[in-house]
């Protein structure tokens, strides 16, 4: 603890919504990687509140991301499957 201060560091979701936008569904990683900056930003200045609600935005974009992502690649190689 340097300064009697003790924070928590809120997660940012920053790599996992950078993989999101680069491989799974590039709309939703974005507006992930945009709350990913805002939560790291909101951590820097200690904004402890901002920091968690823009954390969980980050999440809950990457989770519906990476199953969109899923479904769709899912879908893609059903359909080359069924085009033999």
């Amino acid at each position: 603890m340097e300064g009697g201060q003790n924070r928590d560091v809120i997660p940012t979701y920053l790599g996992w919504s950078i993989f999101n936008t680069l491989c799974c569904c590039l709309p939703l990683g974005i507006a992930a990687i945009v709350c990913s900056c805002k939560a790291q930003n909101a951590n820097a200045v200690g904004e402890s509140a901002q920091a968690v609600s823009a954390s969980r935005t980050a999440k809950t974009l990457n989770v519906v991301g990476l199953v969109c992502g899923i479904i769709l690649i899912i879908i893609f190689i059903a359909l080359k499957a069924t085009q033999m």
